[in-house]
């Protein structure tokens, strides 16, 4: 299981499961912020038993100043395998009050699917708002929820 929530901040594109999402700002972080992306490593890594995505990405490390989350997947994927592990099925939910996501779904699938290993009906991905209420609801933040499914890779 994973989550990750970041804030909206003026200046910054906005990425969402790898994506680019048109809006007048993006999520705020050392990396592109992608909430999306953070939330599926960190149930990766804990399905593995290792350590969160702030420790093994820290924010106090300039190699990932900027960096597009995708890579941090991709990185995350590198050491599942080494595990002899392959992720069978994700499933997500995207919150934010704005913008709206479900347009942008089949670009995240597009781009998350490779990167994952599984095929595009083996990926859930659910937009929804928090009915005004909180940081998120005053559009001040997007956050995301994530759980996988990995098993052991009988082709390794």
């Amino acid at each position: 299981m994973g989550y990750d929530i970041h804030r909206l901040e003026e200046g910054r594109k906005l990425f969402l499961g790898g994506a680019e999402i048109p809006f007048s700002r993006g999520l705020a972080g050392h990396s592109d912020g992608d909430c999306l992306i953070h939330a599926i490593i960190d149930a990766l890594l804990g399905a593995m038993g290792e350590m969160d995505i702030g420790q093994m990405f820290p924010d106090t490390d300039p190699q990932y100043k900027g960096i597009h989350s995708t890579a941090l997947l991709e990185r995350t994927m590198t050491e599942l395998r080494k595990k002899g592990m392959c992720v069978q099925h994700v499933d997500s939910v995207i919150i934010a009050e704005h913008p709206k996501l479900a347009p942008h779904i089949p670009t995240m699938k597009e781009v998350l699917c490779p990167l994952l290993g599984i095929e595009r009906e083996d990926l859930g991905i659910k937009a929804k708002t928090n009915e005004g209420l909180g940081a998120i609801g005053r559009g001040e933040a997007i956050a995301a929820l994530v759980q996988v499914l990995v098993a052991v890779d009988i082709r390794s």
